[in-house]
């Protein structure tokens, strides 16, 4: 970084509005300025990250390039699941006492990541062999997210209503890609059949 000091004279600025009376000298004032160029410099290697991959196969079967490698391509794994949850805003602050506590926190996290993972394979892997794509964030596609598979599913309602001896089921929202969702996932969508079910229960089998 290299740096230069100059020095100027400049008309110095009056404390009143208005034009000064005719004859008064103008007032000047020295200003001095630093001129810097700055340089960019390249950090030395002493200073990179490092990556830390804690692993039970040892050297002579998987080199470091490797392990590296096969870490980096875990794109249908669990592993891409933790940038969310890297967020400080992803998980409430909560307070764990007991080691204990904090390995169950971590595993039921870990189980839920794979579900999460898992749903998100199975939905792509039949859009893409039925050549059918879902609603997404920024129009239709056969890539979704499992968080746009699980949110498509929040406009969905299922109201039951009981009137004396009369049962009415109405669902609301219900559409055909959340039908390809669930036969993407093996989930049984039959209780969401049909807009309107009512079913008359006999007087005789109510309480008194």
């Amino acid at each position: 970084m290299q740096s230069q000091g100059q020095t100027a004279w400049q008309r110095k600025k009056r404390t009143r509005r208005g034009r000064p009376p005719k004859g008064v000298p103008v007032e000047e004032e020295r200003v001095y300025r630093l001129h810097v160029e700055a340089q960019t410099l390249a950090p030395p290697v002493t200073t990179c990250g490092w990556l830390v991959l804690a692993t039970t196969l040892r050297e002579a079967t998987c080199g470091d390039t490797e392990i590296v490698r096969a870490y980096r391509d875990q794109t249908t794994t669990v592993e891409p699941g933790f940038r969310w949850i890297k967020n400080p805003a992803a998980i409430s602050p909560g307070w764990l006492e007991k080691p204990k506590r904090i390995a169950a926190l971590a595993m039921l996290t870990v189980v839920g990541l794979l579900v999460y993972t898992l749903i998100q394979r199975q939905v792509r892997q039949y859009l893409q062999l039925h050549q059918q794509c879902l609603p997404g964030n920024t129009g239709d596609t056969a890539t979704p997210t499992a968080a746009v598979v699980l949110a498509s599913f929040t406009q969905v309602a299922i109201v039951h209503l009981q009137l004396d001896d009369t049962e009415v089921r109405q669902v609301h929202g219900w559409q055909e890609h959340h039908q390809i969702v669930c036969e993407a996932l093996g989930v049984d969508a039959s209780w969401y059949d049909g807009s309107v079910e009512q079913k008359n229960n006999p007087t005789s089998l109510l309480p008194p």
